[in-house]
């Protein structure tokens, strides 16, 4: 039994040994089908695939943000309004429109009141070749009246006092159609061969006198464009040294007594006085061209740095005028101490020099040998000097200690009338009272004021001329800059500071369009003081600015490896991900085919 039981097994048991083959040739024929190097039979994950691109976005979405940490403010300016007003003040010089009238009394004039007026235009066209540049009349618009409307001014009425001639021509070219703005000249013919040519403190001038109609019109013509428009000035251009006022439109006169040697005597002075006088009514006159601070000091031990000699024929210690650049000691001299000056406002000394001694009295020599009457000098752009001598130049040797003085009133009036004249000189206009043209000598009225009507005029012109050009010059010089640095900051303030100053160098433009000549000099002043603010802002002077080429070589050694890692990651593992996900496709079309 036992025998055939396991006879009976061995069949059964022997049956799946008989299969195994069969089952193991079938799985060595798939495997030797499928190819791990071309073939997966799972799907890819995107696992590392996610993480990785991940961080590099990460890294795209912050960019922005590390951007805008480095990013510098800068306020849009008007660089192409820059452009258009630089451009503008540089081909079209600003031009201003004056009138002229003519007024002959007394004269047989066979041809028409036109007829004379051209020909005074053409002659005022020869005297003046320039008349193009900035600050002088655009078209000359001359009108001649003959008699009839200006009958209050007959023969012999302007031969009297000069003041009371003044006021009478004034009275008569008020009430007429010469009143206003217009630069009116009477000329009387009379029976007297002396001529004689008068320019007023307001804006006419007055000619009487034995003079044919040719030679009226010669002289009308030559005081119309050498005076009323260029201020009796041979000056064909504007100068920079004409115009002493500060950049931020002030002027401080720093008025100074020097004692050299206080050993020998002492002086001091009532200022106070003569600021009430004499400076305040110039301070006022002066004002839409500058805003006018003064300020006084007495110094001692202030010696001169050069050397003078004694002269028998003039009885004096003598300094000529190659001394001149050696006379201010800057050593002794402690002038620059302004409380009044802030920022770019512009210093003007007016000194008075009392010498020693033993160099008593000092006299200063001309060219030409002879002995200024003024005995004083000036330094464009600096001030004046006036060397004062005592009344006595003998010390009083019986005392030890110096005596103290005060300069009296008439000799500080005469001072100060010399300092004024040299502040005229200073501002471009002329010291003395006459002016001598081709055609005659002309007689200058002075003012209480120490500036006429016509003389400010001149002045305002100048002085729109003056700052509107250093206005486009600086807002040029900005834009420039400004575009040539794109990492410098730009605050809202200077945008403002440009805006404005754009806007007050039109408004300036438009009332020099109209004469108005006090509006136009304040509103171009302030177009000038804003373009220097905005130019000369703390917040760009107080930064260096780089390049964007200097800002990339600053971060790229902190972020660009880091970077670059990301980024090859990310390129790595997405071509691993193409690269299996091909090969389980390959997989997936091998099993469809396979029965």
């Amino acid at each position: 039994m036992a025998e055939e039981e396991i006879s009976s097994d061995s069949p059964s048991s022997s049956q799946p040994n008989q299969e195994n083959p069969q089952q193991t040739q079938m799985l060595e024929s798939s495997s030797s089908e499928f190819d791990p190097k071309t073939m997966r039979n799972t799907k890819p994950g995107v696992k590392r695939l996610f993480l990785t691109f991940s961080v590099l976005l990460s890294f795209i979405i912050g960019f922005p943000f590390l951007w805008k940490s480095i990013e510098i403010y800068r306020t849009p300016l008007p660089f192409t309004q820059i452009e258009s007003f630089s451009s503008r003040i540089e081909s079209n010089p600003l031009h201003f429109p004056c009138q002229f009238q003519a007024v002959f009394v007394g004269f047989d004039i066979r041809v028409s009141h036109g007829e004379v007026g051209a020909e005074i235009t053409r002659k005022m066209y020869e005297f003046s070749p320039n008349a193009s540049r900035c600050g002088v009349c655009s078209n000359y618009d001359v009108s001649v009246v003959v008699d009839s409307s200006f009958g209050c001014v007959g023969k012999g009425d302007l031969r009297g006092s000069d003041e009371d001639a003044d006021e009478l021509v004034k009275n008569c070219l008020g009430n007429g159609a010469g009143g206003g703005k217009v630069y009116s000249i009477v000329v009387v013919n009379e029976e007297e061969d002396e001529v004689r040519a008068v320019v007023g403190k307001y804006r006419h001038a007055w000619i009487v006198g034995k003079v044919s109609e040719e030679e009226a019109v010669c002289r009308v013509a030559e005081i119309f464009a050498k005076v009323f428009v260029n201020g009796g000035n041979e000056g064909s251009s504007i100068r920079e040294e004409f115009m002493p006022v500060g950049a931020d439109g002030r002027i401080v006169l720093s008025f100074s007594l020097l004692n050299a040697n206080p050993q020998d005597w002492i002086y001091d002075w009532n200022f106070h006085e003569i600021d009430e006088t004499l400076l305040q009514p110039v301070i006022e006159a002066l004002q839409p061209i500058a805003n006018i601070t003064v300020e006084s000091q007495v110094l001692y031990h202030t010696p001169k740095s050069s050397f003078s000699y004694w002269d028998d024929k003039h009885g004096s210690h003598i300094f000529s005028t190659k001394d001149l650049p050696f006379f201010v000691n800057s050593n002794e001299w402690h002038l620059d101490t302004s409380v009044a000056a802030g920022g770019r406002s512009k210093v003007l000394q007016l000194v008075v020099y009392i010498p020693s001694a033993k160099e008593c009295p000092l006299q200063l020599e001309l060219p030409n040998g002879e002995i200024s009457n003024t005995n004083g000098f000036i330094s464009p752009m600096w001030g004046g000097v006036v060397v004062w001598n005592p009344p006595s130049c003998r010390k009083d040797l019986e005392s030890n200690d110096p005596v103290s003085h005060v300069i009296s009133p008439q000799d500080l009036q005469m001072i100060f009338e010399v300092l004024m004249g040299q502040l005229r000189q200073l501002l471009g206009l002329k010291s003395d009272n006459h002016y001598a043209g081709q055609s005659g000598t002309s007689v200058l009225l002075g003012s209480g004021r120490g500036f006429t009507e016509w003389e400010l005029d001149v002045l305002s012109r100048k002085h729109i001329c003056f700052n509107l050009h250093s206005c486009a010059t600086t807002l040029g010089s900005l834009s420039r800059l400004v575009q040539s640095l794109p990492r410098m900051i730009i605050m809202d303030e200077i945008g403002k500071q440009v805006k404005f100053s754009l806007e007050a160098a039109k408004f300036a433009q438009s009332n020099a369009s109209n004469g108005i000549y006090d509006a136009s000099a304040v509103s171009s002043r302030h177009s000038r003081s804003l373009a220097e603010d905005a130019f000369f802002h703390p917040s760009i002077m107080s930064i260096s600015y780089y390049s964007f080429e200097h800002c990339f070589a600053i971060y790229s050694p902190f972020f660009l490896p880091v970077s670059m890692h990301v980024v090859l990651a990310a390129l790595r593992e997405w071509k691993r991900y193409k690269q299996e996900n091909r090969k389980y496709l390959a997989w997936k079309a091998k099993a469809k085919v396979t029965p």
